[in-house]
């Protein structure tokens, strides 16, 4: 999964590993004094189910690029200042402590770093048309909080 070349923004599905370290290197640019990466593993347990072994993640991956992209338009619309943005997610098998999700937010300021990172991992987990199901000593079942996927006017304050 390389990174944009030509873009301040990267945005991608993969069944491969997510590359975090070069996301955030990628993030790092010199007009920007801040970068918050976040990244989101897959775990252990979930809520009623113990012992949790692995995640599969499902995607209608024909809009999954698109939603991501009006996140990250989205984003670019409250923080003008925003350097680079990243919005990437694996698709397929993910095993305990593998990266399932990350998003990374450059920014002059700490403030609009933060802010934008935590917006667009929200904003992906509410838009995007991605769903997990896990596998567990009780067999393998979608997780028990199936999200309600929403329009961008719905996630605006």
């Amino acid at each position: 999964m390389p990174s944009p070349s030509d873009s301040e923004t990267w945005i991608d599905i993969s069944p491969d590993p997510l590359p975090v370290a070069a996301v955030n290197e990628w993030a790092s640019v010199p007009s920007c004094g801040a970068v918050v990466t976040f990244v989101g593993t897959a775990r252990d347990h979930s809520v009623g189910r113990p012992g949790v072994t692995r995640l599969d993640f499902e995607a209608y991956e024909e809009q999954v690029v698109a939603v991501l992209a009006s996140v990250a338009d989205d984003a670019r619309g409250r923080w003008p200042d925003l350097g680079r943005l990243a919005l990437l997610h694996r698709v397929g098998r993910v095993d305990l402590g593998e990266a399932a999700v990350v998003v990374a937010a450059s920014a002059p300021h700490r403030d609009a770093a933060f802010d934008a990172a935590r917006f667009g991992i929200d904003e992906l987990k509410a838009r995007a048309p991605i769903w997990k199901r896990e596998a567990w000593a009780g067999g393998t079942e979608w997780a028990l909080d199936p999200q309600h996927v929403a329009t961008s006017a719905e996630t605006r304050p």
